[in-house]
């Protein structure tokens, strides 16, 4: 592997009678460990990424074409499908091309580019889901009055600013601190994907202020929304449990379970790969974990909807008919 770094990265004078390798491609290491399994794991993970793109395309053709299911709820979760679709679209056909190839190449634009689209696309998760517990707080704490508080100009508001958020703020400002930082040296990435710690492991710059603004940014764009996520589902469960009857309860809860599930699968796997420190520090580990929330949520999420939400099953049936 070592000879097949130097060819990739280009020489710059720096100083005088010393070169230093300034590094402006990337080897993705991906499953390099699996080699032998390439075909294998492109066949799973190509089923999967088919099944997540069909999934989530068909609830997004079944909320715009079939009026039950046109109401805020339903177009928050035609958003969030599309959403997933976007995703998993930003890495998974690469990694799918990169496990039957040997030359594993990205370039540093197309790696910033990655890495500003995945975290726009985290990012606009967060708002997404924070808006989608706010619209289940209304429809179980205020049902009445639920169609005037949930009108469709505040559903569209808050779906183009999760969107605008999620692209403008911190993503934009993280790609710009990492094109700032210098690589040098090696230029091997051990991930399937442009993420930011490892991009950061091979930067030959301070890290210090990348890392301070970088998590600042991430605590403003998930600490913020499930803050709200969290209070939102505390009413709810306070609300619910005042409900005298068990019929009343259960059906008051039954409005958000689903989303409640995803929200759960979510921040799940985004604590497991960011904050727990073993899965940092073990590549191994990081990886397995990253394929959660990158191949298996985006795929569960339609499955969830669909399987415990009785207007989605209700649609699919007459269709079948």
């Amino acid at each position: 592997m070592g000879n097949l770094t130097l060819p990739l990265e280009r020489l710059t004078s720096v100083g005088t009678g010393n070169a230093t390798m300034m590094v402006n491609e990337f080897i993705m290491l991906g499953f390099g460990d699996l080699k032998e399994f390439g075909p294998l794991l492109f066949l799973v993970f190509g089923v999967l990424y088919l099944a997540t793109i069909f999934g989530n395309l068909l609830l997004v053709v079944l909320v715009s074409t079939q009026r039950r299911l046109q109401t805020p709820m339903y177009f928050l979760l035609a958003n969030l499908a599309c959403l997933e679709v976007c995703y998993t679209s930003n890495i998974i056909p690469r990694m799918l091309v990169d496990l039957l190839r040997e030359n594993k190449v990205i370039s540093m634009v197309g790696c910033i580019i990655q890495l500003y689209f995945f975290g726009a696309l985290g990012s606009t998760e967060c708002y997404l889901l924070a808006v989608m517990s706010y619209d289940r707080y209304l429809a179980v704490c205020w049902p009445l009055h639920y169609p005037t508080l949930m009108h469709g100009t505040l559903c569209a508001g808050l779906i183009i600013g999760s969107w605008a958020s999620g692209f403008t703020v911190a993503a934009a400002f993280q790609a710009a601190m990492v094109s700032s930082l210098t690589f040098c040296g090696s230029n091997e990435i051990d991930h399937f994907f442009c993420d930011l710690n490892p991009l950061k492991k091979l930067s030959c710059s301070d890290p210090h202020l990348v890392n301070l603004v970088c998590m600042n940014l991430t605590s403003l764009v998930t600490l913020a929304p499930f803050g709200l996520t969290l209070a939102s589902y505390l009413r709810i469960l306070s609300t619910v449990l005042r409900i005298p009857s068990v019929t009343g309860r259960q059906k008051a809860f039954t409005t958000c379970s689903s989303h409640l599930v995803v929200v759960t699968l979510f921040y799940g796997t985004l604590i497991l790969v960011y904050a727990v420190p073993l899965a940092g520090q073990v590549p191994a580990l990081n990886k397995t974990f990253s394929l959660l929330y990158t191949v298996v949520t985006p795929m569960c999420n339609p499955l969830i909807y669909s399987l415990k939400n009785k207007d989605v099953k209700e649609v699919l049936r007459k269709l079948r008919n």
